[in-house]
């Protein structure tokens, strides 16, 4: 099997269609911070021009990643498979031929069936089309919006990188390939059970390219002994990058034996380069413009991959914000919580000091009749020609956490801390636990997903009626998600048990109408 190095651990990560290393977000690097070397390589046909697609066939493709697969595996001690899309159906398909066994296997939204919402009525009509002469090859199937993505921040960013002409993906594939696609398709669905690796399968619930179909089909034909499924709630089929990134990043981390929050604390040691004033005058007027032009995927561009956001306040905007990815959720709530109306208007009292911008920024918002026009100073650090930390504080801050709460809390279905209802306050102590178990099944069935100040609600009041008063250390600023859960259930200590669950029973019965 080759002198791998004893200890090693490397992945293999494979893209998707159209697709480059990109497709797979920042899996790159969480995986080098858990301490796994991470390859990959550009399928044949990619990386130029979609025309080069017509002379490569779904062989070639399996070749190129069996050939790397056999070279990374005389390295390797452990070595695992990870693909995004149809770098998925690559994945499986060498794992299934090499029968791989020195590390896990991870597919990432796999379609096995073209069969998601967005998918056009037409589309078993492609197996006619690939029997008239030439027409595979002259059609043209073009990415149109979601483009596989439910955020609409991360949606504008990818709108803007295909504007600019960005060689981040094709904008449009030959039919040829998805008849290429369709053969892969047809050989990964055959033999499966000779799969023996650990294998993770992570899918969207709203896939619109494909339906979690999929996913059951996989787990089904693995085998529950060797393969487990995650559906995810909020995202399309881009799920690396989508609402739900930071879900798949931990369920990857989790399958390989790593617990997500020590894994995330590593961060890497950048070289500072010193910047001259002009410079970091640019960057600062460049970051100005596109907070004011409201450009936020202008924005991004000049945000450092380990950039760090401080938003002071104690409302659902405010909080500790780690790397671009969380920037996506920053920038996400203030738009949804603002129905999009938040603008930066104005920014003066611009101060430099070396690396270090001092502004006052000026923005308006509003929600459901109620509105905002307030200010507050922002201190910016620039490392390596990119915003490195940020520091925002508020003027006014009972004022924006006043409208901030309101605004989240008129983006949910029900009113939150509404107390108990009449009907829930009759019920019998017997029938409480049963209808508190039946509140908690529910919930999880709801059409909309609520506001994040509504879900956290749900979870203090359902930790505090389930199992009492809140224990254990709180999660430190690494982890904002665990840190914001703790705190909701810290908030009801000292609520009797029957309490919480008869608010708990009130907050479902309003959220389901």
């Amino acid at each position: 099997m080759g002198a791998a190095i004893p200890g090693a651990r490397g992945a293999l990560l494979v893209h998707g269609l159209g697709g480059t290393q990109y497709d797979l977000g920042s899996m790159h690097k969480l995986l080098r911070r858990a301490g796994v070397d991470t390859h990959s390589l550009t399928l044949p046909g990619h990386g130029g021009q979609p025309e080069d697609l017509l002379a490569v066939t779904a062989e070639q493709w399996v070749e190129a990643v069996t050939l790397k697969y056999r070279e990374l595996r005389l390295q390797y001690e452990t070595l695992h498979l990870v693909g995004m899309c149809m770098g998925s159906l690559l994945a499986i398909e060498v794992a299934k031929r090499e029968c791989h066994e020195r590390g896990r296997l991870i597919a990432l939204a796999p379609p096995i069936y073209i069969d998601g919402w967005s998918t056009p009525w037409y589309r078993e009509v492609r197996h006619l089309v690939y029997r008239v002469p030439f027409a595979p090859q002259r059609m043209r199937v073009v990415e149109e919006e979601p483009f596989g993505i439910k955020n609409e921040l991360v949606r504008s960013i990818v709108k803007a990188k295909f504007e600019r002409g960005d060689n981040f993906h094709y904008r449009w594939v030959p039919l040829y390939c998805i008849q290429q696609v369709d053969r892969l398709r047809a050989w990964v669905k055959a033999g499966l059970s000779a799969i023996r690796c650990p294998t993770l399968v992570v899918h969207a619930k709203e896939d619109e390219l494909t339906s979690p179909r999929s996913a059951h089909f996989l787990l089904r034909e693995i085998g529950q002994a060797h393969a487990r499924m995650v559906l995810l709630e909020n995202s399309y089929h881009m799920i690396c990058v989508d609402n739900d990134r930071e879900q798949v990043g931990d369920e990857v981390l989790l399958h390989l034996g790593f617990e997500p929050a020590e894994v995330k604390k590593r961060r890497k040691q950048v070289e500072s380069v010193s910047m001259s004033e002009q410079a970091v005058r640019e960057v600062a007027e460049q970051y100005f413009a596109a907070m004011q032009a409201g450009q936020f995927e202008a924005v991004f561009l000049l945000l450092g991959s380990d950039v760090r956001w401080h938003q002071a306040g104690t409302n659902p905007v405010a909080g500790d914000y780690e790397e671009r990815g969380q920037m996506i959720d920053f920038f996400s709530r203030l738009m949804a919580y603002s129905d999009n109306s938040f603008r930066v208007t104005q920014v003066d009292e611009v101060a430099l000091t070396g690396q270090t911008v001092v502004a006052r920024f000026h923005f308006e918002a509003a929600c459901e009749g109620a509105s905002l026009s307030s200010s507050g100073m922002q201190r910016i650090d620039f490392l390596n020609g990119k915003l490195a930390e940020v520091w925002y504080t508020p003027s006014e801050p009972e004022r924006e956490d006043a409208f901030w709460n309101a605004a989240a809390a008129a983006q949910g279905t029900a009113k939150t801390d509404a107390g108990i209802a009449p009907s829930v306050a009759a019920l019998p102590e017997y029938a409480l636990a049963a209808a508190f178990t039946d509140a908690a099944q529910r919930v999880q069935a709801l059409p909309r997903r609520p506001a994040n100040n509504v879900l956290l609600e749900l979870y203090g009041l359902y930790k505090q009626g389930s199992t009492g008063d809140a224990d254990g250390e709180r999660p430190g600023l690494i982890d904002p998600v665990g840190r914001a859960k703790h705190d909701a259930w810290s908030s009801r200590r000292g609520m009797n048990r029957d309490e919480a669950m008869r608010r708990y029973i009130s907050l479902v019965d309003q959220l389901c109408g």
